[in-house]
């Protein structure tokens, strides 16, 4: 593995995760509540579920942030290396971990872990690892 020095960003990386941590952190002070993604989702198609302004409105600001980055800067390049039927097929795959998992990686890892929540940090190992075995399978096994 190298690393591109010249496009490295660990500053806006940074800057990123803080601000991810700081949301998270803000979002179970003020109300109480995991910032698990997959959780709000799920809880906002409920039709009983309290607290759904709240979680709307935090979904809203995670599907408004890129669009704030644009004040700052340009988008950053982005490579798929994959067709639309492999991003469906991972998404799909995703979805049914989260699921299965009790939670996402803003819920188990993000959150979960800064909790020092046991079930949390196996979750977080768990997908990790099934991350890591992926793309070992797909990049030197399967050769794609």
């Amino acid at each position: 593995m190298t690393i591109d020095w010249v496009n490295f960003t660990p500053w806006s990386a940074l800057a990123g995760g803080a601000l991810i941590g700081l949301a998270a952190a803000l979002f179970v002070m003020l109300n109480g509540r995991i910032a698990g993604i997959s959780g709000l989702l799920a809880s906002l198609l409920e039709r009983n579920a309290e607290g759904r302004g709240e979680k709307a409105l935090f979904l809203l600001g995670i599907l408004l942030a890129p669009l704030l980055w644009l004040i700052a800067g340009e988008w950053p390049q982005m490579e798929f290396q994959t067709n639309w039927l492999g991003l469906l097929i991972a998404g799909v795959l995703v979805g049914v971990g989260t699921r299965y998992g009790a939670g996402c990686t803003s819920g188990h890892g993000v959150c979960g872990i800064s909790r020092l929540s046991a079930r949390s940090i196996v979750a977080t190992l768990a997908f990790m690892a099934a991350g890591f075995a992926t793309v070992f399978v797909i990049r030197h096994l399967v050769g794609a």
